[in-house]
């Protein structure tokens, strides 16, 4: 028993006249689940209800399954994904090659099938779209590969996606009078974690699928959501080429899914620009062993020091990459320090690598792997180790 549209009878007592009402109701539904020799596995929802509005479900990953072994490709598939394929390129030129049209004819052919009473109504179907989802699979020859990148970068587009951020991903453009929902979730699932990014209908997700295939999917239950140029038609009959919302037909699929691989795309581009976690993780456990040169050892860094802290935002400031910084340049931001104290902070730092001396002068500058050290070492404690102890207390 599930909800469904009818109609009841209804009299208007100004007019006279009698005519149906759209209404609602709950009827018993039927679940048709069966496996399609083009399709794979589907299913299609009918109630017992007149006007009988069908729902149809395939994933696409089942289709391209059944395109492969037409063509002889070998291919390994696990749920809904692919681990293996011997030719992605044809694999992607397959997948690309759904015809709505063909979809219109097997839609017709099901609804004969499952729904008789629609042939003896003398009534055809008009096939929409409720619910799309279009995945983009990276996939990974090893599981340490993903899980070294996965838990680092979810963490970082958490912090770092913002409202802004989630409009541009699905192709829109943040107005200041949007008043739908929009924001960020993570959540933790049997299968692992995922992070979402949702505005209105229209979401972005990524999460990872047995520790092999990093997947972002863009979903939305609105397919007029999403925006493209087309000709429509205005209520005086003129035809206009211009931006109009996707329209809601079967045969919007292939516009869609070029707009959703575009969304998909622009995510991936955002990610990729966030540094391996693991890369600044072993340069942080290098600078915090003690180095020796000339018989001598300088200890290492320790980011949960308030001096060590103190003194990597002294160096980090933007003034010394112009001409360098000196002993009493540091002294002025760090007064609580003596001329000597300094001058062996100095050669801890350069010991380490973190610094270099320009010539034969006093004057140091950071160095590439000391920009990238120190960068680090800043966000690690302000962006991972304060949160994580704030949401412990």
């Amino acid at each position: 028993m599930e909800s469904c549209p009818s109609y009841r009878p209804w009299r208007d007592k100004k007019t006279g006249r009698s005519f149906l009402k759209p209404s609602s109701g709950k009827c018993l539904h039927y679940y048709f689940y069966f496996i399609d020799e083009e399709y794979g596995l589907c299913y299609l929802r009918v109630p017992t209800w007149c006007p009988f509005r069908l729902q149809f479900y395939f994933n696409g990953h089942g289709f391209l399954e059944r395109q492969l072994q037409k063509k002889d490709i070998a291919c390994e598939k696990i749920e809904d994904a692919f681990v293996a394929i011997d030719d992605f390129d044809r694999a992607q030129h397959l997948a690309d090659s759904l015809d709505p049209r063909r979809l219109h004819r097997a839609l017709d052919r099901f609804a004969s099938r499952y729904c008789p009473v629609a042939r003896g109504l003398g009534v055809t179907y008009h096939w929409s779209l409720m619910q799309v989802e279009y995945a983009t699979d990276v996939l990974f020859e090893r599981q340490s590969d993903l899980g070294s990148l996965y838990d680092g970068v979810t963490r970082a587009a958490i912090h770092t996606v913002k409202p802004k951020n989630v409009a541009t991903f699905l192709g829109r453009k943040l107005a200041g009078n949007y008043r739908d929902e929009l924001g960020n979730d993570f959540n933790t699932r049997i299968e692992g974690t995922r992070i979402r990014h949702h505005m209105g209908p229209s979401s972005i997700k990524m999460y990872d699928k047995f520790g092999l295939i990093l997947r972002i999917e863009t979903t939305t239950n609105n397919v007029g959501f999403f925006k493209h140029h087309r000709w429509v038609e205005q209520r005086d009959g003129t035809r206009v080429f211009k931006l109009a919302p996707l329209k809601k037909s079967i045969y919007s699929l292939g516009d869609l899914r070029e707009l959703m691989l575009a969304a998909n795309r622009r995510y991936l581009d955002f990610i990729s620009d966030i540094d391996d976690p693991t890369v600044p993780m072993k340069r942080l456990a290098k600078i915090s062993k003690p180095a020796k040169e000339r018989g001598r050892s300088y200890k290492g860094f320790n980011f949960f020091s308030d001096d060590d802290q103190r003194l990597f935002e002294a160096v980090a400031q933007g003034e010394h990459t112009i001409s360098g910084m000196r002993n009493r340049d540091i002294r002025r931001q760090l007064p609580h320090l003596t001329a000597g104290q300094v001058s062996r902070n100095l050669e801890r730092l350069r010991t380490h690598g973190l610094i270099k001396r320009i010539g034969r002068t006093y004057k140091y500058y950071l160095t590439k792997f000391g920009r990238q050290v120190v960068i680090a070492g800043l966000k690690l404690r302000s962006l991972v180790v304060i949160p994580e102890l704030a949401v412990q207390l």
